[in-house]
């Protein structure tokens, strides 16, 4: 297929480009970039949606947004994390409806944010939210993407967990500390911790678009969550450091403000429509993650 991808110059884009290449596909890149890196295997860009010859896209993949734990959620932070996902998507669809035959299918990311905080209970695709700025932040943002089902598009919701892979993502931020031996678990330590390969989760993307019968929401995190305690003692181990200086919830509400939810949220998610629908993890478990990353 003809894929169209937004976000692709992205840490999730990076591994999901040269996998889909090697799968046969040709893509091309929508980005705000004038002169992008492009990832392994792709050669084509546009600036503009219009740029694109009319009906000659057959799949597209959203991965546009800006960094959840880039900076402290100022307002205008806020207004910047809802806009940079949800107008990307709107855009998205607008030009889907201009097109005389439309993509076949839209898989859109979003978050494990979705389900707001939910303490110990186990979170699958038909648990309830809670209220907060992560739930509307997503709530909107799939809101965008489902508009393409009016169009005739399958429209595929990806609501992803902790992305560990070399190279960025939360594990980029996390290094320094834990190499110098600094690292530890957050507050107490016992919340939730909803994670996925970097591998694994390039994977979900292309199976989602390959996969007809496939529409509508979808958890990307391994089948394993494990507590922040756990994750802890996990990624000093692969790095052969000590874990021993935890961070006070205190100090990390001081740090981050109202950021701090992120690092604190528990969700106990499952990727149970994955699962039931056959896909195959490579790193169900975090030690072996872990230990592929390092």
């Amino acid at each position: 297929m003809r894929i169209l991808i937004s976000g692709g110059t992205g840490f999730i884009g990076k591994a999901l480009c040269p996998l889909l290449v090697s799968q046969g596909h040709q893509l091309i890149l929508w980005t705000r970039q004038t002169k992008p890196v492009l990832p392994q295997g792709v050669t084509e860009f546009v600036n503009q949606l219009s740029e694109l010859e009319p009906d000659s896209v057959h799949a597209v993949i959203n991965l546009a947004g800006a960094g959840i734990a880039d900076k402290r959620w100022s307002s205008a932070r806020k207004q910047l994390l809802i806009s940079s996902r949800v107008n990307t998507t709107e855009q998205l669809v607008e030009w889907m409806k201009a097109q005389a035959t439309p993509p076949k299918v839209l898989v859109s990311a979003s978050a494990v944010g979705y389900y707001g905080e939910q303490g110990d209970k186990t979170v699958t695709e038909q648990t309830q939210p809670s209220d907060g700025f992560t739930h509307e932040l997503c709530a909107a943002w799939e809101k965008a993407a489902l508009a393409a089902e009016a169009l005739g598009v399958r429209v595929c919701l990806v609501r992803t967990g902790v992305v560990l892979g070399k190279g960025g993502g939360s594990l980029s931020k996390m290094l320094p500390a834990f190499q110098l031996g600094l690292g530890g678990r957050l507050g107490k330590g016992q919340h939730w911790f909803p994670w996925i390969h970097l591998e694994d989760m390039a994977r979900v993307y292309a199976w989602l678009v390959d996969t007809e019968r496939a529409r509508g929401v979808f958890n990307a995190s391994a089948p394993n969550p494990v507590t922040n305690a756990d994750f802890t003692q996990s990624l000093g181990a692969a790095l052969r450091r000590p874990t021993l200086l935890p961070m006070p919830e205190k100090v990390l509400r001081l740090l981050f403000g109202e950021l701090a939810e992120l690092l604190l949220v528990s969700d106990k998610m499952l990727p149970q429509r994955l699962l039931d629908e056959g896909f195959k993890f490579n790193y169900p478990e975090l030690e072996g993650a872990l230990a592929q990353i390092y």
